[in-house]
């Protein structure tokens, strides 16, 4: 069984900010880069345990740029990927094929807006919300959904509480490992999006150990779970219309961006990075 692990920083156990800890030149990116290596670790140790016979590790961190995971520290049982194969007219469906039987998720934040989130947002904190047909959701949802389009079930996430929420709403059946939570309340709309990268930094965390301990056993379950449920594809009807929703900063409104596609959700996806 071949199993894609996508990851994210954010929401790793013992990342603290973003400023400090989740940007290149952060201060402290070099010690998050290998906290989440570790996360993922413990997630590999899961699902081979369960029966997974390929495990690629997807460093979903940072764009094309600089990435996430400290590749020296990954277990030496599993392939590694960073980047997107060209080709579709953007980086989307993230270096997914037909080939994988199950993706999870580590790392992973909550979406913009999310309510007790720590570092939540969608993309960049200049976003608001982005929708498909009329359903928000975050860079959790855009993974799905590119998942869900090639028929793969997403049946792990770990992350902080608010992402395990709004990936139980999502993805019916997924199993979820919440390693922090956050303490901040409301949306914080209002924000800017200097103001906002700001507002979500204050959280709990588990000790890194503890949080692994955790994800290796929610990942172990997840797979001998589906095993015998097989949950997790999530698919909605064509044709699809995204929706981008920019903050109020400064002088400049809100605004929106519309993209539409007849059939394809990876493809109305990619429409953002159309000439």
């Amino acid at each position: 069984m071949k199993i894609a692990i996508m990851t994210d920083l954010e929401g790793v156990a013992g990342v603290i900010t973003y400023q400090g800890w989740a940007n290149g030149d952060s201060r402290y990116f070099g010690q998050s880069r290998t906290l989440l290596a570790m996360e993922v670790n413990a997630a590999v140790d899961g699902f081979f345990s369960a029966g997974a016979t390929e495990i690629v590790v997807i460093d979903g961190h940072g764009g094309n740029g600089y990435g996430g995971v400290d590749f020296l520290s990954l277990d030496k049982r599993v392939k590694f990927q960073r980047g997107w194969p060209g080709g579709t007219g953007g980086p989307y469906p993230l270096g997914l094929d037909r080939n994988f039987n199950a993706i999870a998720i580590v790392g992973q934040h909550a979406k913009a807006g999310s309510e007790y989130a720590h570092i939540a947002h969608t993309q960049a904190f200049k976003l608001l919300d982005l929708s498909i047909n009329g359903v928000s959701i975050g860079e959790f949802g855009q993974v799905t959904l590119c998942a869900g389009e090639l028929d793969i079930p997403v049946i792990f996430g770990s992350g902080d509480m608010a992402f395990c929420q709004e990936a139980a709403e999502l993805v019916p059946g997924i199993e979820t490992v919440a390693v922090k939570e956050g303490l901040a309340f409301g949306r914080g709309d209002e924000c800017t999006a200097e103001e906002y990268g700001l507002r979500n930094n204050a959280a709990i965390h588990l000790h890194p150990e503890v949080a692994r301990q955790l994800i290796r056993e929610g990942a172990k379950k997840s797979l001998l779970r589906y095993k015998k449920e097989k949950f997790g594809v999530v698919k909605l009807e064509p044709p699809y219309e995204l929706v981008y929703t920019f903050r109020a900063d400064g002088t400049n409104p809100q605004k929106k961006m519309v993209k539409t596609h007849p059939d394809s959700v990876i493809g109305v996806m990619n429409r953002i990075y159309e000439k």
